[in-house]
């Protein structure tokens, strides 16, 4: 895709990201001069029409919000067979990447990007919407500062029972118990979502953990989700509070939507700015995250209802469906109950004074020990990626780790050139001690790959076999008499930095460049048409017609078509592709001939020679005329013109005859 123009305005630069449905790239609108994402649809699963349908639910769901916490859609299509959607690009990270390098967040970070996430998924709901994949690695987090909600891919209308269908969608990790047991979803199914997100912000785990995806299913279906204060110590009550009200087993004691949690977590976080100090975090995300724009109150505050409630579809104004529910446990659902939750706890921490006490005095010394002593640790850095073994060996060494340029294991990389280091083992951004062992991960190259049989095959099932592990360019359609239309003639790729036929190869690098040469067919046959016709059928072609010279020629008449001009000046043939320029020669007729050697030839003889060289013949006086008719031994005696001289095809010749040798 890589160099590609989609859709004739799309022009594909990089690779960005690629999913198990799609793979994302930058691109450049040529019509309006801006950067964007572009998606497409992985090729193998253009014929399944279900994924084809969730892909372009994608771009309708997302296309029906315009909020500043939403990814934007531009655009959505097909081009040569394959969908796509044009996206808002947004350069920086997802909330994912934000997360595995620094872990945990602090609760001040944590509110900021609950409230951006809250606030594009109020809008979502409002509209009808629900996201059913919510996860941090569908949270953007711009360098500019701005956070919003992408990928809608299994976005379905929020109705009080949406069903998934036979298959659980979604991320395992943060799916509801409704939709693990019932396959069920509505808007506090993305509140739960959300209510693990914030977990995860808050601790750097995930709540629950297991070996077998439907390990984690079974705690979500069955397990309460713990409070976060029991993994972070600093995570005041207020937030636990609101984590576990979020994520409540029943769902009716959950948030009713994303507004009803936005607002109550607009309060929490005035109590706790009121009550407790600011706690700072990593100086890389800090500011971003605190921007006005994430501050900006997006909805309207609105008293909470003293009854629990429910909505039963998608609502335009502000009128709420209420059915009183009995919990099972009691959840706070204002910021009074919360605040009371919290004071008990508070009270109940006190004797814990002094064990905090200790157990700062015994970190201190695990602090220099693991922090400056000999259980140091240093993180791999990133900066070995691209660099020659020798020059990495420089960086780990300067780190005081053990790295040797010829300690190396080899590995296939479609981005890294091959003899660079491409990783390590330990992984690059793992925090080991000093001294230890890395093993450095050098770059074969793309993966050698088995090529699929192209040649002689159909344009559309190659395009599909090559889409499948390869880079896919623009077809090359030329004119092959012998191959049907339609048919793959050959392939071409990269082999030692130029370009080659694939047709001796048996592997080819994965993710490289691949151009298919298709036959357009013969060439028209335009023999015999007059210029006018031979034209047309050249145009109908894809071919532009150029008149060439006239020629003679025995059986075409004079002014008709002879043929196209299929070589060069050397004789060389030319291959044409659609949209060349083609001579073609037409008729002057036949040639002149030359008088045939007829004197002293008997008539008899003389008038076959003649009718053979395409004369005709006429007597030159009466006294030939009578010879002819009545003396058999007459012979020519002269000829005009004369004998050699050239005359027209079909003229008539002069003709006189007598009876001597």
């Amino acid at each position: 895709m890589i160099g590609r123009l989609v859709d004739g305005r799309y022009q594909v630069r990089s690779r960005i990201a690629r999913g198990g449905m799609a793979t994302v790239y930058l691109a450049t609108d040529l019509r309006l001069e801006r950067r964007v994402a572009i998606k497409v649809m992985h090729g193998h699963l253009a014929d399944d029409s279900q994924f084809k349908q969730r892909f372009i639910q994608e771009a309708r769901s997302a296309a029906r919000l315009a909020h500043p916490n939403v990814v934007n859609v531009f655009d959505q299509g097909e081009d040569d067979g394959f969908a796509y959607l044009v996206m808002e690009y947004l350069p920086g990270i997802t909330l994912r990447e934000l997360l595995q390098e620094y872990g945990s967040l602090t609760p001040d970070q944590t509110i900021d990007i609950t409230e951006a996430v809250l606030a594009g998924l109020a809008a979502a709901h409002k509209a009808g919407i629900v996201h059913r994949d919510l996860k941090p690695e569908n949270v953007l987090l711009a360098d500019d500062g701005r956070i919003k909600i992408g990928d809608f891919g299994l976005a379905r209308a929020a109705t009080a029972a949406t069903a998934t269908g036979a298959a659980l969608l979604g991320t395992i990790a943060y799916l509801s118990p409704e939709l693990v047991t019932r396959g069920v979803a509505d808007t506090r199914s993305d509140i739960y979502a959300v209510g693990i997100m914030m977990y995860e912000m808050l601790t750097g785990e995930q709540p629950f953990k297991g070996e077998q995806p439907m390990q984690i299913a079974y705690q979500h279906a069955n397990e309460q989700v713990p409070a976060p204060s029991g993994k972070n110590p600093r995570v005041p009550a207020e937030l636990d509070e609101l984590v576990r009200w979020a994520t409540a087993r029943d769902p009716e004691e959950r948030p009713v939507d994303a507004r009803e949690l936005l607002e109550q977590l607009h309060d929490t976080e005035e109590l706790l700015r009121t009550a407790l100090p600011v706690e700072t975090g990593p100086t890389t995300v800090g500011t971003a995250l605190r921007t006005a724009a994430q501050r900006t109150r997006l909805l309207p505050r609105a008293p909470q209802p003293t009854v629990a409630t429910t909505r039963l579809a998608p609502l335009e104004d502000e009128t709420r469906v209420l059915s009183p529910r009995v919990p099972t446990e009691p959840v706070p659902d204002s910021t009074a109950a919360l605040q009371a939750v919290s004071q008990r706890r508070r009270r109940r921490g006190g004797w814990l004074l002094a064990l905090v006490l200790l157990v700062a005095a015994l970190a201190g010394g695990t602090g220099w020990w693991f922090g400056w002593g000999p259980g140091a640790q240093v993180a791999i850095p990133d900066s070995i990626v691209g660099a020659s073994p020798e020059d990495a060996a420089t960086i780990l060494t300067d780190l005081e780790l053990d790295a040797d340029p010829a300690r190396t294991t080899p590995g296939f990389s479609t981005e890294i050139a091959a003899g660079l280091v491409m990783g390590s083992d330990p992984e690059v951004g793992t925090a080991v001690q000093k001294g230890v062992a890395i093993t450095l991960v050098v770059s074969q190259g793309p993966q050698p790959l088995d090529l699929p049989t192209l040649i002689g095959t159909d344009v559309e099932a190659a395009h599909a076999a090559v889409q499948e592990h390869w880079s896919l360019q623009d077809d090359v359609v030329q004119f092959d008499a012998e191959v049907p239309k339609g048919t793959v003639i050959d392939a071409l790729g990269q082999i030692d930095g130029e370009q080659a036929s694939l047709a001796e190869v048996a592997q080819y690098g994965e993710q490289q460049p691949i151009t298919l040469v298709v036959s357009a067919g013969p060439l028209p046959d335009v023999a015999g048409l007059s210029p006018s016709d031979a034209e047309q059928k050249i145009r109908d072609a894809g071919l532009t017609p150029v008149q060439g010279a006239a020629e003679y020629h025995d059986t075409i008449p004079e002014g008709n078509v002879i043929g196209l001009v299929t070589t060069d000046a050397s004789g060389a043939a030319i291959v044409f592709h659609p949209g060349m320029e083609i001579g073609y020669t037409t008729s002057r007729g036949h040639a002149p001939v030359a008088v045939p050697d007829i004197v002293k030839q008997s008539w008899s003889d003389a008038k076959k020679m003649l009718s053979d060289a395409g004369l005709h013949w006429a007597f030159a006086d009466d006294e030939s005329e009578f010879l002819a008719n009545n003396v058999p031994f007459a012979r020519v005696s002269a000829v005009k013109p004369g004998v050699g001289a050239e005359a027209d095809y079909g003229s008539t010749v002069q003709v006189t005859l007598g009876v001597g040798r």
